[in-house]
């Protein structure tokens, strides 16, 4: 299937995606909030500066998406068909630089949980 729209519109398109406030972060924000968790943004002294900090539970939440992520089996996961060495390079160094944070993490934690947070109705594939 081609695409619908040119190089120069799709470029646009691309070049509008937030890497902050994008709506699954706004989802957790919000629900955090309504439960009187208060909490901080992008910290910037801690590995890959979280996207919320709980403080006070000494919590971190990473919300990654499925695209940009790699999550594999995900429907959300799709590699574009045009441009695909940069894309799939793209998402490569993506998950390396998760997998690097992930571990600088580590001496930091004394337990952790990895969930999944899907926006529209259904599962995930």
């Amino acid at each position: 299937m081609s695409d619908r729209l040119t190089i120069e519109q799709r470029h646009n398109n691309m070049a509008a995606i937030r890497g902050r406030d994008t709506k699954p972060e706004i989802l957790v924000r919000k629900f955090l909030w309504s439960r009187g968790f208060r909490y901080r943004l992008n910290h910037p002294r801690l590995p890959g500066k979280p996207d919320i900090v709980l403080r006070k539970y000494r919590t971190c939440i990473l919300v990654n998406g499925c695209f940009w992520h790699g999550h594999e089996g995900c429907k959300y996961y799709v590699v574009p068909k045009s441009n695909t060495g940069f894309w799939m390079e793209k998402i490569r160094r993506n998950r390396e630089r998760d997998h690097e944070v992930l571990h600088r993490f580590l001496p930091l934690i004394s337990a952790m949980d990895k969930f999944s947070l899907f926006t529209s109705s259904g599962s995930n594939s």
